[in-house]
Parts: C-alpha cells; structure tokens; sequence
C-alpha cells in the first residue's frame, strides 16, 4: 500500500468487498465500539511503537495493526479502583456518556494485557506493576482472554488499580461501509511501563515487532508491510511529533471525538483508493 496526495491505494480483496456492497446495494453493519493502543517505548534517539500483523483468518488479516479489539460488554459493568482522569472527563475527551467512555477505556487497558502482555495498572496512583510475563500472569491474561475472568476482578484479585492516566486519547476511526464487520474505534497511546515488556501471546497475531514510525511507513510504501489508512494516518502523526514529549504535547490537543471514516474512490477508470472523510 502506497501514500500519497491523492489518498491511499487499496487491497484488491477491499475493492472486491466494495464493488460487490455497491453492486447489491448493500446496508452498511452497524460498527461496533472497540479500542486501540499504540504502545511506543524510547530508544537511543528516537522512539518505536509495537505492530502486529493479524492472523490471515481474522477480519482485516494480513494486515499490521496495534494491539486493540471491541469493547466487551463487562467493560461498561466493571467496578474497579481507578487512577487518572475520571470517566465524566474521558466522556468529555471520547464524545460519549460516562459509561461508555469507560468501557472504552477498560477496553484499552484490557486488550493491551490480552493481545501484548502490558499491564497498565499499579498497587497504588502512583506506580505500575512490573514484569507480567510469568507463569501465574500468564493463567490469568489467558484466562482473561478465553473470558473466564472478568478484567476488574483480574485486579480486584491483585489488589490494583487501572491507570487511566497512562492512556492518552488520539483520534477515532470508524470502518468503511461497505465492510461486512465494521468498528468505531477509539486510539489511544500508551508508553511501555518501565519492567514491563510485550511478548507475541496472542493467536490473533502471527508476527510482531517494535519498529520507528518512520520506518514503518517507509516499509508499508515499498511493500513490505500491509497497512490500513488509520494504521498509516496514526504512524505519520506520531512520527511527525518528533520525540515522546511531542506525542504527549500533540495527544494533548486532539480531538478524539470527531470519527474519521475512509471513504473508498471507485472511479470507472483508474485505480481505486481510499480518501478521508
């Protein structure tokens, strides 16, 4: 997939999917609220963010992606101590009510822990667990996976409480129409918590990697990695803010409210691209 002026080029199976929506005169799926995390960490100059690349059997396979999924129905439920920014704030950043904007946000949290193995919760306000990859960790996130454990009682158990303050709301996205599933996702940016590291623990994902976001986008333009246009929009803004402290500055500013929906362009003639609307 390519960047450039005039929109993003498509996947031939996308532009399948969307001929034959317009041909039938398809109703769009209603989206479903999901959630999204960038986990970026620092290097020696610079910084990565973590990508995996989807199982080619799930929805939007083969593509690399961030870790993230939909917004489980005890994520709205769920009674738990909580650090950062109320949910009457979140609601005010995410453009929803209260509930909701909390169930995004123990979305992010828990599909983080689901799909990388990042614990964004601490003993206190103040710290973050440290390493989570042993195997008792590993019973409860697979358990947690499998929906055998509820997230808050994963750390009511542990005694911990959910850091919402180490998510940074970025932006929202919402599928084409045309695309038989379709999400209305919430991104957000998260630093990786010092002790911590990601570990490929997902079935979702068949490979994964830290990489620079300008490296990333040079790769998704000469091929190498498959992209969708939130993936691309969101590596070229993070990588435009210049180091963490920008990220931070720039999160602090954007409107993670507003959805943007790719649109794609089917011209009679030419090649058909995704344009934002």
């Amino acid at each position: 997939m390519t960047i450039d002026s005039a929109g993003f080029a498509a996947p031939a199976a996308l532009v399948e999917h969307a001929r034959r929506f317009q041909a039938e005169g398809g109703t769009p799926a209603t989206p479903r609220v999901a959630a999204t995390v960038l986990l970026l960490r620092p290097t020696d100059a610079d910084f990565e963010v973590y990508v995996i690349r989807r199982v080619a059997a799930m929805t939007f396979g083969g593509m690399y992606a961030f870790p993230g999924g939909g917004v489980d129905r005890s994520d709205s439920a769920a009674h738990l101590d909580w650090a950062g920014p109320p949910p009457g704030e979140w609601a005010d950043r995410l453009g929803v009510a209260p509930q909701a904007a909390q169930a995004v946000v123990c979305a992010a949290a828990r599909e983080v822990f689901e799909e990388a193995g990042v614990l964004l919760a601490g003993p206190d306000r103040e710290t973050v667990v440290g390493d989570v990859s042993g195997d008792a960790w590993e019973a409860a996130r697979q358990d947690l996976e499998g929906r055998r454990l509820g997230f808050a009682a994963l750390l009511a158990d542990r005694q911990l409480t959910l850091r919402s303050d180490l998510l940074l709301p970025w932006s929202r996205w919402i599928t084409p129409e045309f695309e038989p599933r379709r999400f209305d996702t919430y991104f957000f940016i998260a630093l990786l918590p010092a002790g911590q590291r990601t570990r490929d623990v997902s079935g979702e994902a068949d490979h994964t990697l830290w990489i620079r976001p300008a490296d990333a986008l040079a790769r998704a333009q000469a091929g190498e990695l498959t992209m969708l246009p939130p993936t691309l929009v969101t590596l070229a803004q993070v990588a435009a803010a210049g180091d963490l402290a920008g990220v931070a500055r720039a999160a602090a500013h954007r409107d993670a409210a507003t959805p943007v929906t790719p649109r794609l362009d089917l011209p009679p003639n030419g090649q058909p691209r995704f344009v934002l609307t």
